[in-house]
């Protein structure tokens, strides 16, 4: 695996809460004492008022689509009843929780984890890895790289490498961080071509992020990224007051890089695994960068 580089995915892993959303763009962390849930399920209620919140439904819309009483959520919700794990994952299921955030709801109501978070150096993820790399390697000459939740590097074939020549040094790492080496002035920013689009779209996507997960260290990586592009930040504050995506009349927005004199246009596409049962495997992301020059040049 000589074109490839590996980073431990060391990211702290902070476990935190939000608190019932009024406005869905905003995203307020619960109090941390939340997180040390009494034997008797102690938060696990308001943890998923939070979650039925974020997804916008009502107690009846969550009851109808789980197929259980609307009494007893209310009384799970309430702590007037302890919900069995059967029933936290069911619920769970519906209202579309990511694993990590499964094995909260589940500490909370004081079961234990219902899913493993391997280390890519596991025997157990050696079916995933050997995926990636193969993944990686046909991809070639087309730069892909895999990501963790929070934007860190966990692989990436030499094509996508080449991106970090001339980069500074304090953002390589480990781990390095794509999101922060993308906006920041010492890292790929110079390079891009109305830089101020590509960074409200990656902004909007870690908005996202933050907003489906409920995730306090995506709020500061977002707050981050904000940070060092704050007009695209503000573009996308407006367009999201607005409904307003920006992108009336194109299909999909390429990237374009200036470097040594020559400028390539490029297409993301991002998949993940589809059958993930460890933590670790459902937060990986794949990206690839097809380039498009010829086809974006008939349209300048």
């Amino acid at each position: 695996m000589k074109s490839m580089t590996c980073e431990v995915i060391e990211a702290e892993r902070r476990r935190r809460y939000l608190d019932v959303m009024t406005n869905p763009s905003a995203v307020t962390p619960i109090d941390s004492g939340q997180r040390n849930p009494s034997g008797e399920g102690h938060g696990v209620g308001a943890l998923l008022r939070t979650w039925r919140a974020r997804r916008r439904m009502s107690q009846l819309d969550l009851a109808s689509a789980a197929e259980v009483s609307t009494r007893h959520l209310s009384y799970v919700e309430t702590g007037r009843s302890r919900p069995s794990r059967e029933l936290l994952l069911h619920l769970a299921l519906h209202l579309d929780v990511p694993l990590r955030e499964q094995n909260d709801l589940l500490l909370a109501a004081g079961y234990a984890p219902g899913f493993r978070e391997f280390d890519l150096a596991d025997p157990e993820m050696q079916p995933v890895v050997t995926a990636l790399t193969t993944i990686l390697e046909a991809n070639e000459p087309h730069p892909t790289l895999v990501m963790d939740r929070y934007w860190n590097l966990v692989l990436a074939n030499a094509s996508a490498l080449a991106f970090t020549a001339g980069v500074a040094e304090h953002l390589l790492g480990p781990p390095l961080n794509v999101l922060r080496l993308s906006l920041h002035p010492d890292g790929l920013a110079p390079y891009v071509a109305d830089f101020d689009a590509m960074a409200s779209h990656l902004i909007h996507r870690v908005q996202r992020q933050a907003s489906v997960s409920g995730d306090p260290a995506l709020l500061d990586l977002l707050a981050e990224a904000q940070s060092l592009a704050p007009t695209a930040a503000s573009v996308v504050s407006r367009s999201s007051a607005s409904s307003d995506s920006g992108s009336a009349g194109t299909a999909a927005l390429p990237v374009t890089i200036h470097r040594d004199g020559r400028s390539t246009s490029y297409l993301s596409v991002v998949s993940t695994f589809g059958t993930a049962l460890d933590v670790t495997t459902s937060e990986l992301i794949i990206e690839t960068f097809y380039d498009v020059t010829a086809a974006t040049s008939h349209d300048r």
